[in-house]
């Protein structure tokens, strides 16, 4: 009984985040006519990734599970000042997945990628869905891969 409340409010939670996010992300996407309109598909390693961050590059990309999106639509949320800006030029993944905020869950560039070992279901279950928020509301510009 208890392990199907727990099921049903961390489902809660994730569907109130993800709403939360989506609602916040929709009226700040902005366009910055120094950024080109198209950054081709490619391949990106951590520390390839890591200088998109809104402030070594104006282009601000965020990985989840080994897919790379261009947020710079949304730098009001990763920019430099965001409250997301820990995300930008980073996996995000285990951050999400823990619905986590914060460096503690970034692996360091000079590691290879986070396999999310030792992720519980309600973990997988919530970076599904983040990863299906990425997917539908930025453009997809390349892998993550160790170098």
């Amino acid at each position: 009984m208890f392990e199907y409340i727990g099921w049903v409010v961390l489902a809660v939670l994730t569907l109130l985040a993800v709403k939360v996010f989506k609602d916040l992300n929709s009226s700040g996407v902005t366009v910055d006519e120094n950024i080109p309109d198209v950054l081709e598909i490619q391949d990106f390693t951590p520390k390839t990734l890591a200088k998109y961050n809104g402030t070594d590059d104006k282009r601000i990309l965020v990985a989840v599970r080994g897919k790379v999106y261009d947020v710079s639509g949304g730098k009001k949320y990763y920019g430099p000042d965001g409250p997301y800006a820990f995300m930008a030029g980073h996996d995000a993944s285990r951050a999400l997945a823990k619905h986590s905020f914060g460096n503690e869950n970034l692996t360091p560039l000079d590691e290879p990628i986070d396999t999310l070992e030792g992720l519980n279901e309600e973990e997988w279950a919530a970076l599904n869905q983040w990863i299906e928020f990425f997917a539908s509301k930025y453009t997809f510009c390349g892998n993550l891969v160790n170098p």
